[in-house]
């Protein structure tokens, strides 16, 4: 009984120790605080340790930087410009120049007369101005729908805060969706007007070849093998002579006119192609990002009931 009772006088002792420390330290405290009410309103700050301090390696550093601003480009709008632009190049040079040889071919070869194919130059050279409106205004337009890509990503909201979607923008959207349909299934008839000639070279081309073969060669039928370009309708019925066969359809085969006229509507159909391929990835985009802001517009209704 004697250690158990001892032990407990101890801590009884110790107890009315520390009280009486702790009293005595707030007397001090108390007794500073007289003498000097000013250190009342004052707030001491616990001084940071080291591991609370930042590290300058913990920042975020130049690597980190660009994988963040890598993953806000919108790849889909940025493969998409891209392709437009060259499709659109394309199409618009090469056909131009394409136009204007084929011109020059009926003028020397097929239609003589000049009143015979003055509708045709007119229609041409109209054509040619479409091409000059149709470069500028998908030049714009692929910028355009680039930005609103950009704007639509989840990267903006982490690089520039909180965006609030308005009944304007999510207008402005739903139209870049409706006129980005407008004008692929538009350019599915440029891209089949576009064949055309191309179908129409390659008749003239493949009528060549079958001339230059030896088993034609060979044969007095040469001069039977011809090429009537009215068939095509672009000249009347009525154009002279319309009409080239044997040695002279040949000749017409090797000049510069043709054979530059004919890679060049190849290229200007591969060139609209590629324009309807973009436009089906901007369809894609344009519709996605119209779906982010409707999806967004319904988040920020809820949050605030």
């Amino acid at each position: 009984m004697k250690p158990a009772m001892e032990t407990a006088a101890e801590e009884n002792t110790e107890q009315s120790q520390e009280r009486k420390v702790n009293s005595r330290a707030e007397m001090e405290i108390g007794r500073y605080h007289w003498m000097y009410p000013s250190s009342k309103n004052h707030q001491y700050h616990p001084v940071p340790t080291l591991g609370d301090r930042a590290s300058p390696l913990s920042s975020p550093g130049c690597f980190e930087c660009c994988i963040k601003c890598l993953g806000g480009v919108p790849y889909a709008s940025l493969v998409a410009t891209i392709l437009c632009f060259s499709g659109v190049a394309l199409f618009c040079g090469c056909g131009h120049v394409a136009l204007a040889g084929t011109v020059a071919i009926l003028e020397q070869h097929f239609s003589t007369n000049a009143s015979d194919h003055a509708l045709l130059s007119e229609v041409i050279q109209l054509m040619q101005y479409v091409i000059y409106g149709i470069a500028s205004f998908f030049f714009l337009y692929g910028i355009i729908l680039l930005a609103e890509g950009f704007y639509t990503t989840s990267a903006v909201k982490e690089l520039h805060g909180e965006f609030k979607t308005t009944a304007c923008g999510r207008c402005i959207s739903g139209m870049f969706v409706f006129l980005t349909y407008v004008l692929g299934v538009a350019w599915l008839g440029v891209f089949g007007f576009s064949a055309v000639p191309v179908f129409m070279f390659y008749n003239i081309w493949s009528t060549c070849e079958v001339i230059k073969s030896p088993q034609t060669n060979g044969t007095t039928g040469v001069e039977q093998i011809c090429v009537d370009i009215r068939q095509y309708g672009i000249i009347p019925w009525n154009a002279f002579p319309g009409k080239i066969c044997g040695s002279a359809l040949e000749n017409i085969c090797n000049t510069n006119e043709f054979y530059m006229s004919y890679h060049l509507f190849i290229v200007a159909c591969a060139g609209a192609g590629a324009t309807v391929i973009a436009l089906l990835i901007y369809m894609m985009a344009t519709t996605y990002n119209y779906a982010v802001l409707k999806f967004k517009s319904r988040e920020d209704c809820c949050t605030k009931f």
